[in-house]
This record gives structure tokens, C-alpha cells and sequence, in this order.
């Protein structure tokens, strides 16, 4: 969330890794707010798609800080504690950080195969450890991804494997879908996006058949959307267009994300809403088809700017 991760690794924010439109330059006429974690560079003028970017979360160390697990192998358990550091280059831990969406630092848990998916914010003591207990009954190899900036600093989306003992159930990718089904509610995709280029994709909600127009905001936002690249959980978190109280933005049943596919492939969408103050993930696998020889794409402007880390 800041929310403030973030398909910036299960970076995920499609943001896993899709990154928010990109900025491309007062010189180039109107342009999409940056909202990523992940990416930063201007794109092309002439609208072509960008080259690919590297996701977050690829990396345990980097721009001088590192993700430290006080453990990298625990056995399965549905309350197994979790505790990390955040290090700086002379090795001594962060205490200090910029809130962005409501936390200092948002923890995304994802098993290898994506069965398995949290969004959490640990506790920090004084000395910089961070503490959270995490449901990882389900054993297996895991990718838990850091998302925070650092005072002082720029936003980073650490990662680090986490190795889970036990009874392992692989499972395999779930087929693309559009719609997808949680608690008694109806998420669905509507969207076409395209490799290295910003996309308008709109995930709308539904109870019972009737769309839901009163969503309540969570971490400072209507919904929030981590993408993972299947083959390397590349991650990316993405924070939607608008926010609550601007005046503009609907509370649903559509949320709207422009996000951008690093490369062509297969994505996990994971969406974090709220509604009747319970907190709801909706999950999509996403075929991103790669882009024909010679196309480009224009990039879309945002109706109305959003916010993220």
C-alpha cells in the first residue's frame, strides 16, 4: 500500500508485475501521474512500446539496503511468526521510514506456485526488527517482498526466499479468466494490456448480482493490486487511479489501474478491496500477449490523478 506491493518484485504493483503509467516529460504533452513502485524511466516519444524493465522484488540488496529474514527456513504452521530487518549499507537496521498508504512497510507472502498469497504490515520495535505472525500452513518455497522507503530515500521492493517444511502441493497456474469469484463477490477484468506500455484496466465489484457502488477505502485507497510474473515472480505494486475524497473518484464498483506489463507472458493479479469492513483479495491470471512486429501503442491518459509510493 504504500499501501505502501507491487504483475518493483510480487512486483506483483498489471503493476507482479505491472508498473502505473509512466510520466513521459512536459515536452511530450499530456502524460499519466507515475504511480509505480517499480518504474521511473520515461517511455518512448514516439509511443512505441518501452524495452522491458526489471521488475521489484528481484533483488535482496540494492541501492545500499538489504531484506534480512532473522530465519530462511521455517516448518508449516498457520500463526509461524516472521520477523526481518531492513539494513542499510554500513549493516544497521532502518528505524526510520516515510508512511506511504497508512504504513511504514507493506509485506507481500507469495508461494512459488502462487496458491498461496498475503498482504501484511508487521510491527516495528526499536531496534529496527520487524515482527508479524503469517499463515504458511501450506508448506513450500515462498518469495516475501519488502515494499518501503526508507527516510531520506526512494521507494524499494525487496526480496528474499523463505523456505516452508512440510507436505508440498504444487499446483499449476490457474487459466486466464476475467471474472473472479471471493466471499460472496464478483471481481471482473476489463482491460486489454499490452507489453511495456501503460494500460487502462478497470476491476469492477459485484454482490449478488448488483454492482457495489459503496466500497470503503483501505490503506488510504479503493483497491490496491499486486502482479507476479509467473516465471520469476517478478513483482510490481499498483495503486489506482484517483482516491478517496478527491471529490472525483467513485466508491465502485469500478476501480481503475493503468498498469504496465514488463514483457509479454503470464501474470497473477492479486486485489485487495474492502467492503462492509471486511478486506477481500480477488485473484485473475492474465495472458499478456506480446506485441506484433512493427505496432506500437499510444499510451492513455489518466481521467483523474491517483497516488502511490
Amino acid at each position: 500500500m504504500n499501501t505502501s506491493s507491487k504483475f518493483a518484485g510480487f512486483a506483483l504493483g498489471l503493476a507482479a508485475v505491472f508498473g502505473i503509467a509512466l510520466a513521459t516529460g512536459a515536452a511530450l504533452g499530456p502524460k499519466p501521474t507515475t504511480h509505480d513502485s517499480m518504474s521511473h524511466e520515461d517511455g518512448p516519444a514516439d509511443g512505441a512500446p518501452r524495452p522491458e524493465q526489471v521488475p521489484g522484488g528481484m533483488m535482496t540488496t540494492e541501492s545500499g539496503y538489504t531484506l534480512r529474514l532473522d530465519t530462511t527456513q521455517t516448518t508449516a504452521a498457520a500463526n509461524a511468526p516472521l520477523r526481518l530487518r531492513i539494513l542499510d549499507q554500513a549493516g544497521t537496521p532502518v528505524t526510520r521510514y516515510v508512511n506511504t498508504h497508512d504504513k511504514d512497510l507493506h509485506l507481500i507472502v507469495v508461494r512459488r506456485d502462487m496458491a498461496a498469497f498475503q498482504h501484511v504490515h508487521p510491527s516495528l520495535d526499536p531496534a529496527g526488527t520487524w515482527s508479524v505472525p503469517l499463515d504458511l500452513s501450506r508448506a513450500g518455497d515462498y518469495r516475501v517482498f519488502a515494499d518501503f522507503t526508507p527516510e531520506g530515500g526512494d521507494n524499494l521492493i525487496l526480496g528474499a526466499d523463505l523456505r516452508v517444511a512440510g507436505n508440498y502441493d504444487p499446483q499449476p497456474l490457474p487459466a486466464a479468466a476475467g471474472t473472479s469469484t471471493v466471499g460472496g463477490y464478483t471481481v471482473t477484468l476489463d482491460g486489454k494490456v499490452t507489453p511495456g506500455q501503460a494500460s487502462k484496466v478497470v476491476l469492477s465489484v459485484s454482490r449478488d448480482g448488483k454492482p457495489v457502488t459503496d466500497l470503503q477505502p483501505y490503506l488510504a485507497a479503493y483497491g490496491h493490486l499486486v502482479a507476479l510474473r509467473a516465471d520469476d515472480l517478478g513483482y510490481l505494486h499498483v495503486h489506482p487511479d484517483g482516491h478517496p475524497g478527491d471529490g472525483v473518484t467513485p466508491s465502485g464498483p469500478g476501480i481503475t489501474f493503468y498498469v504496465t506489463a514488463p514483457s509479454a507472458g503470464d501474470y497473477r493479479l492479486f486485489l485487495d478491496f474492502q467492503h462492509d469492513g471486511v478486506v477481500r483479495t480477488a485473484e485473475f491470471t492474465l495472458s499478456v500477449a506480446p506485441v506484433p512486429e512493427g505496432h506500437g501503442a499510444t499510451t492513455p491518459e489518466p481521467a483523474h490523478s491517483g497516488h502511490g509510493h
